[in-house]
């Protein structure tokens, strides 16, 4: 009984933590440098389209030029440069295109033969705008919840999915609230988030914890060639990214894979990051990758390091 009530004690403080958190999601859009992003994408969701033609392609389309009047076509044009930067996509929206930094088609298309999400509840962790959960849709998944605690983020998935009109789910949270939050999961996805952490195997963990029996994740994470078991830690930035901790080679990131609890370990394809993946637009920084490599050799950053390459894994949990 004692330790049932141990157990009640501690799941009312994460359940009070998580509202805590969430109501912070509210909140934020009052913040200063916050309202004027917020205060246009109300201006877009006054627009009321009870049924547009969603197509999950490369370039994932909603609606069509003539759905809008040109006041209308305004206020979309006007919302989405009000949230550059767009980094991921791309997105047609009635007739509008919003060609991002990333092509994030070319992952979703690269790690597409390798995931079945029918009836299963699933996370994207850094799910950014929503692109690659707007893309699985296709599955018909049980749930959809993305995680990614950026403002601006979450601004453009609302603006795109006020006209899908999906039953996604966005927490403006990190990978670090999974253990407080009120769900597990059969797959998680985690696309370009290991990098950034400074503890690899205890977030590893982290989605180990969050996993349902024999579920699986699906990682990709910037890696350095080599049959070492190392990894590489960049003094101050990588790549010009300043919150880039370790970068490992593939024999490393599977034995953080095992260390946290993960059996089955599969590398599914390696890619070095290229111009036609990752460049500036006119929805972007004014930098992008052209500008993060050493303009004398494309194989190092301007740092000096190895060029950006991508492993990508699928483990499961190992019960």
């Amino acid at each position: 009984m004692k330790r049932y009530l141990r157990n009640n004690d501690y799941n009312s403080i994460m359940n009070e933590q998580l509202k805590q958190l969430q109501k912070k999601r509210v909140e934020c859009l009052s913040w200063k440098n916050i309202k004027p992003w917020h205060e246009q994408l109300l201006k877009a969701q006054k627009i009321q389209k009870d049924s547009c033609e969603v197509k999950l392609e490369d370039w994932l389309t909603v609606g069509k030029d003539d759905d809008l009047t040109n006041d209308e076509k305004e206020v979309i044009l006007q919302t989405a440069k009000t949230l550059i930067p767009w980094r991921k996509g791309p997105f047609k929206l009635f007739g509008l295109e919003i060609d991002s930094e990333w092509q994030s088609n070319i992952k979703y298309n690269l790690i597409r033969p390798y995931f079945n999400l029918k009836d299963k509840v699933v996370a994207d962790i850094g799910c950014n705008n929503g692109y690659y959960m707007f893309r699985m849709l296709e599955d018909k998944p049980k749930k959809l919840i993305g995680f990614d605690p950026s403002p601006l983020t979450m601004l453009q998935f609302e603006f795109i999915n006020h006209f899908v009109k999906s039953d996604i789910i966005y927490e403006k949270l990190g990978v670090e609230h999974l253990e407080i939050y009120n769900h597990s999961f059969d797959f998680i996805f985690m696309l370009g988030v290991l990098y950034h952490r400074p503890d690899p195997v205890g977030t590893l963990k982290l989605l180990r914890n969050a996993l349902n029996k024999d579920g699986e994740v699906l990682i990709d994470t910037f890696m350095i060639d080599g049959e070492e078991e190392v990894a590489l830690t960049p003094n101050a930035r990588y790549s010009k990214i300043p919150n880039i901790y370790f970068v490992p080679t593939i024999p490393a990131l599977k034995n953080w894979l095992s260390r946290a609890g993960f059996c089955d370990i599969e590398v599914l394809a390696v890619t070095a990051t290229s111009s036609e993946e990752q460049r500036k637009t006119e929805w972007s920084f004014d930098q992008s990758l052209e500008d993060f490599l050493d303009p004398n050799d494309k194989t190092k950053t301007v740092e000096g390091y190895p060029a950006p390459k991508r492993v990508y894994v699928k483990a499961k949990k190992k019960n």
